[in-house]
Parts: C-alpha cells; structure tokens; sequence
C-alpha cells in the first residue's frame, strides 16, 4: 500500500508534489461551492481566481494555524528564495484581478 510518507518524497524545487497537487485538485473541486458561497456575499470570484490563489490562500491558512511548513517559511524568510516571494505576489496580483463585487445578486448562476 502506497503511504502518504511514499508520496512527499517526490519533490519539486524542495516542495512535496503531492501536497501541490492535492491544493490544487481541492480547490479545483470546492470552487464552484466557494464560488457560490461568495456570490451570496456579492463577491464574484471565478473558478480560475480560485486556482491562482490557492498557494497565497495556503501561505495565509499556514500562518494563521502556526504551521511553518517549508513554503510558509521560505515564504518569511528575508534574506532569500525571491522567485517564490515574487511567484506567490504575481498569484496574488492575478487572483485578486478576476475577482469583481457585484452590485445585485446574479440569480443565473
């Protein structure tokens, strides 16, 4: 049987696959339920919003929980790992730019 243990050994640029994958996929699955749980707030977020956002989501949940993980960390780490910091702004930058507040509630979708 395949373990979870199995699974994180597989690594891109130090970060386990899996973990990736699974943020991924889970969001993938839970944004059309998110997405219309915001629509109720009048806070129209797409489906592919969801998908940019889901590592800068993951960074703030991490933080707010004091789970360090290696992402978190390197994350707040001040003195180096600049391509993450600059990827995880540039996610940020483009989820925050497909999500628009609507004025009524759009009973179509």
């Amino acid at each position: 049987m395949i373990t979870i243990k199995y699974l994180r050994q597989f690594r891109i640029g130090g970060y386990a696959a899996f973990d990736l994958v699974v943020a991924f996929l889970g969001i993938y699955l839970l944004s059309p339920l998110l997405s219309k749980l915001f629509l109720r707030l009048r806070v129209d977020i797409p489906k592919r919003s969801w998908l940019f956002l889901t590592l800068p989501i993951g960074i703030l949940v991490h933080l707010l929980t004091g789970n360090m993980t290696l992402m978190t960390k390197d994350f707040l780490d001040i003195q180096s790992h600049y391509v993450l910091k600059i990827l995880i702004l540039g996610l940020l930058i483009l989820g925050i730019k497909g999500i628009k507040i609507t004025k009524k509630i759009n009973q179509e979708k």
